[in-house]
């Protein structure tokens, strides 16, 4: 008799890892879930009837339709006649001070073959909703929705309210919020590696200053699209320390460049590398003023549109308002306001967009300042 108890216990011990992994839903599930979407036919589909799980669902449906239509469903139409076929290209797209904003950069760049988002806030860890108790997963949405509110009301996340909501809980870091934006963006989670990049910008298993996540998805229509978000510090002084990121960076070659509520940080010289690397590997480049300040785009390397309006910075940010940019928008003929907001200047009659678009045109009798002639070294491809 006791024989036979020892071996039951034998196999059923030895039985657990399996059962345990069989228990955690599959990454497309897993988001749809956290995005309040139907999970049919799914393990998770038990805990949809809980009350906190039905309020988040209901929460989310209301937000999404509002930002479809005050915000997605018009850059989509905006998009392909400012950006022409660009926003439709396959080129990677870099998205520095990006945080999990996903949202935008899809919804500009829905083709891209690369997505690379660099940020402060950490990865956290592969979210198990089925894990959590349910009083501690009705808490862990409640802090997921408010985490997402002003990305949701004004665009923009503000990193110190989103590291707090998302550390409260065990749905920590930014996999949560870029599984509820590839969710609602209708993509499709293949898979989700969290992966760790060396010195040299290569794949290693060990842990080290650039931790990172690697998703592949696919959206319908599309081929399979694949993206990087990096915690990495990107002031200079770091990115010396350690380069890994950018090396990793460099070597997806040249593409397109997003920047939105970036803190001003590209116009301190702290943070020169980062802007010197975006001005050198963009082949377009769309921002707002909180981005690559206007003195620094060399005009003979770059065609400069200036669309919406510049209201100059937020109270906070005063300091970095640009005379020029002012006077480059008031030197053009009148610009339609932008039929969406962006940045911090949330009110679309207030936002503006700066699209600068390489030419690779270099008059060679035009003598260039000292200035000029070192962005243009730094601004030539290698």
């Amino acid at each position: 008799m006791k024989a036979h108890r020892l071996f039951f216990l034998f196999t059923l011990f030895s039985l657990l890892p399996a059962l345990s992994m069989a228990e955690v839903a599959p990454p497309h599930e897993q988001a749809n879930f956290l995005a309040g979407l139907p999970v049919h036919g799914s393990s998770l589909d038990r805990l949809t009837d809980m009350p906190g799980v039905q309020t988040h669902s209901k929460a989310f449906g209301t937000a999404w339709e509002t930002l479809e239509k005050n915000q997605l469903s018009k850059i989509r139409d905006w998009a392909p006649q400012h950006l022409g076929a660009t926003s439709t290209a396959t080129d990677p797209l870099f998205y520095m001070f990006s945080g999990p904003d996903f949202l935008y950069a899809h919804t500009y760049f829905p083709r891209a073959s690369t997505y690379v988002f660099c940020g402060i806030e950490p990865v956290g860890t592969l979210p198990d909703v089925a894990a959590l108790p349910p009083e501690a997963l009705q808490s862990a949405l409640g802090n997921l929705r408010e985490s997402l509110d002003s990305v949701l009301s004004f665009s923009f996340f503000i990193t110190s309210k989103m590291k707090t909501d998302l550390s409260q809980t065990q749905l920590t870091g930014t996999l949560p919020v870029l599984y509820v934006f590839l969710a609602r963006e209708g993509c499709h989670i293949d898979s989700v590696e969290l992966v760790n990049l060396s010195e040299d910008g290569a794949f290693v298993a060990e842990k080290t200053a650039h931790s990172g996540v690697k998703i592949i998805f696919t959206h319908p229509g599309s081929a399979p699209q694949t993206l990087y978000y990096f915690c990495s510090d990107l002031s200079s002084w770091a990115i010396k320390r350690h380069p890994g990121f950018i090396k990793f960076c460099d070597s997806l070659g040249r593409g397109c460049a997003l920047l939105k509520a970036a803190s001003y940080l590209m116009h301190l010289n702290e943070f020169d590398a980062v802007r010197d690397f975006l001005l050198s590997h963009s082949r377009l480049l769309l921002q707002d003023d909180s981005g690559i300040p206007l003195e620094h785009f060399v005009p003979e390397l770059w065609d400069l549109h200036h669309l919406g309006h510049y209201a100059g910075p937020i109270e906070r940010f005063t300091q970095h308002y640009q005379p020029a940019l002012a006077a480059a928008y008031q030197a053009q003929p009148s610009t339609d306001y932008l039929p969406f907001s962006y940045g911090y200047r949330w009110k679309a009659r207030e936002s503006s967009l700066m699209l600068a678009i390489e030419t690779n045109a270099i008059p060679k009798a035009l003598p260039l300042t000292e200035e000029q002639a070192a962005n243009v070294l730094r601004a030539t491809p290698r």
